[in-house]
């Protein structure tokens, strides 16, 4: 089970987008981080972490967006249990193969 959530959707929401206003006025990335950060009583580094995901989402820098992670992860949880599906039709399949051998022999 996840951990619960320390700063609300809300806050989070707000100090990106502010964070990221103030970084296209002053130019300073991490000074405008910390600076948004104290105002809202969030930590600079989890802001920052808001504020690069907001950038990957929106297309400005590369890398994998939240929709394509939250697919992968999906598709990962799907093949972890087809594979365990899979080891328990091939155990299954031995033992009925072993019992079939020891019936026609006797």
């Amino acid at each position: 089970m996840p951990a619960p959530k320390r700063y609300s959707d809300e806050l989070r929401e707000r100090a990106t987008r502010m964070a990221l206003d103030a970084i296209a006025a002053e130019g300073q990335r991490m000074a405008a981080v910390r600076r948004v950060a104290g105002q809202l009583d969030v930590h600079p580094e989890a802001l920052r972490t808001w504020v690069k995901r907001a950038e990957i989402d929106a297309g400005a820098v590369p890398g994998r967006t939240s929709d394509d992670a939250a697919r992968i992860a999906e598709l990962e949880r799907e093949v972890r249990g087809l594979r365990r599906a899979n080891e328990i039709l091939k155990t299954a399949s031995a033992f009925f193969a072993a019992a079939e051998l020891d019936r026609t022999i006797t």
